[in-house]
């Protein structure tokens, strides 16, 4: 809280928008759209992680495709409506990072949650979809060359900071992405040591 008030977010009206983004980021996607389609949990087999790539491993696209937009909208939502009533680029930064950690760390479910990469994107998007349409740029091209979505992923999450950087030019969005890829590389620290053997999964392989 002390480094949130550093940044001059000290009104009630910011941290009610940061909290709000706080619970719209713990929503899960995965779970929810797993339990609609009677489907099981994904936090049951796999990586265990509820999250869209497990999602396509266990439960197939149709399911995959719904989580990965509702996650991305987890981002983008709370980001808009702070855009909406103008609020500075620190509150502004508070409410993207909230989003974020909400799905890593959600509160409806013990604080077990995602890797964050489709809440980062969503956003990204928000913020401005020339940063969010050139991280997926290079996301897609990562994969179409390695066929490894947590290596693609890795790779436009470190890009983010330097794209907002040029675009935006905002030190509090570009410390918030800085963190951002900070804790992605750490909730991807077994993929990476995956990716360092050899052994990560390729995007589209069969079980």
């Amino acid at each position: 809280m002390d480094s949130f008030i550093a940044l001059g977010i000290t009104d009630p009206k910011s941290w009610g928008l940061i909290l709000a983004a706080y619970i719209i980021g713990s929503i899960s996607s995965a779970v929810i759209t797993c339990k609609l389609m009677g489907l099981e949990d994904p936090r049951l087999s796999g990586s265990k992680n509820p999250g869209a790539t497990n999602v396509l491993r266990n439960a197939g696209k149709k399911a995959a495709i719904i989580t990965l937009i509702g996650d991305m909208f987890k981002g983008v939502l709370p980001v808009l409506v702070a855009i909406y009533l103008s609020v500075d680029y620190n509150v502004l930064a508070g409410v993207a990072f909230a989003a974020f950690i909400g799905h890593l760390y959600p509160v409806f479910l013990k604080f077990k949650g995602g890797k964050g990469v489709a809440t980062a994107l969503g956003v990204y998007l928000a913020l401005d979809w020339r940063i969010g349409l050139s991280v997926i740029a290079i996301w897609l091209a990562t994969a179409a060359i390695f066929r490894t979505s947590s290596l693609s992923a890795l790779i436009a999450s470190f890009c983010a900071p330097f794209l907002i950087w040029q675009i935006s030019g905002s030190q509090s969005l570009i410390i918030m992405s800085a963190v951002l890829t900070v804790m992605l590389f750490w909730r991807h620290r077994s993929n990476i040591q995956n990716l360092i053997s050899g052994a990560e999964e390729k995007i589209g392989k069969k079980k």
